[in-house]
C-alpha cells in the first residue's frame, strides 16, 4: 500500500455536483477537462464541476437565499456546489419565485456579469449576484450521494461531498477557461471508454462515480436510487503490485465496483 513518510496534508472542504440529463441512449453527465498547471487541482483530468468551500459560502444570508434541504452535510457544502457549478460550468440551480426556475437567458446574463467583473478586476461575489436578482438556490433539487476524502499520501487533499441533480431545464453549460479547457455532455460509458483507451485521465472518485451512473438507465431512476443510498465516507486505498496498482474502496459503499487496476506503464 502506498504511504507517505511525511505528515498528511489537511484535507480542504470541497463540493461537487454531478449533473445528469436524459439522452437518446440513456443518461449524460456534464464534465470538464481541467487545464494543465502546477496550481490547478486534478490538472489535465476529466472531472465533474466543483471546488473548495469558500468563506462566503458560510454567510448568514444564505439561510434565507438557500433554504437548507437536509441536515447533512453542512450548509456551506451545498452552497459551494451550486456556486462552483455556476462559475465553472455556467449552469445555475436557482429560482426566481416559488415555482419558477431561472431561465437559460437569465443564467447567461448573470454569467456575463460575473465574468465581466472578474476580467475588470472587480468581480461580484456569487452571493451578490443572487441577492441583486432576488434569487433563491434550489437546494431541494439536489441529492447528497457521495463523500470522498483524498488518500493520506497525496500532497493535495480534499474532503468532498458529491450531489446529484437533474440538469436545469434549457441550460447547456458554458465553460470558464480559467481552470478548464473544455466542457461537454457525455455518456458515462463513453467517458469510461475514453479513459480506458488513454484518451482522458480520470481520478479515483470520478471513475467510480461514472461506473455507478452507468448502471442507471435514466434521470428519474438515478434520482430515486441516489435518494435511497446510504452515504459513507470513502478514502480509496492504493495497493502496489509488480505490474501496477490496485485502487480499492469498501464493498459496502455500494458503488458498481469496489476496485480497479492501473497497469504499470
Amino acid at each position: 500500500m502506498l504511504e507517505s513518510a511525511v505528515t498528511p496534508a489537511q484535507p480542504r472542504p470541497a463540493a461537487s455536483i454531478v449533473i445528469v440529463r436524459d439522452a437518446q441512449d440513456g443518461i449524460e453527465t456534464f464534465m470538464l477537462v481541467r487545464n494543465r498547471g502546477r496550481n490547478i487541482a486534478f490538472s489535465g483530468a476529466m472531472v465533474f464541476p466543483g471546488g473548495k468551500v469558500d468563506a462566503d459560502d458560510s454567510h448568514e444570508a444564505w439561510q434565507d437565499l438557500a433554504p437548507p434541504a437536509a441536515e447533512t452535510p453542512d450548509h456551506p457544502f451545498w452552497i459551494a456546489a451550486v456556486r462552483e457549478t455556476f462559475e465553472e460550468a455556467g449552469l445555475l440551480l436557482a429560482r426566481t419565485g416559488p415555482e419558477n426556475f431561472v431561465t437559460p437567458e437569465h443564467t447567461q446574463r448573470l454569467l456575463a456579469r460575473e465574468r465581466r467583473g472578474r476580467a475588470g478586476g472587480s468581480p461580484a461575489t456569487f452571493l451578490d449576484l443572487v441577492e441583486q436578482d432576488h434569487l433563491t438556490l434550489a437546494l431541494d433539487q439536489m441529492v447528497h450521494f457521495g463523500h470522498w476524502i483524498t488518500p493520506r499520501w497525496l500532497p493535495k487533499r480534499f474532503d468532498t461531498h458529491f450531489f446529484l441533480v437533474s440538469a436545469p431545464q434549457g441550460q447547456h453549460g458554458l465553460v470558464d477557461s480559467t481552470e478548464s479547457s473544455d466542457g461537454f455532455w457525455i455518456a458515462p460509458a463513453e467517458a469510461l471508454r475514453q479513459a480506458e483507451a488513454g484518451e482522458r485521465t480520470l481520478v479515483d472518485v470520478t471513475r467510480f462515480t461514472l461506473e455507478l451512473l452507468d448502471t442507471w438507465p435514466d434521470v428519474a431512476h438515478a434520482m430515486r436510487a441516489a435518494r435511497g443510498r446510504k452515504v459513507i465516507t470513502i478514502s480509496p486505498t492504493h495497493e502496489e503490485t509488480g505490474d501496477g496498482v490496485w485502487v480499492r474502496i469498501p464493498e459496502h459503499a455500494e458503488y458498481a465496483s469496489s476496485s480497479y487496476f492501473i497497469p504499470r506503464k
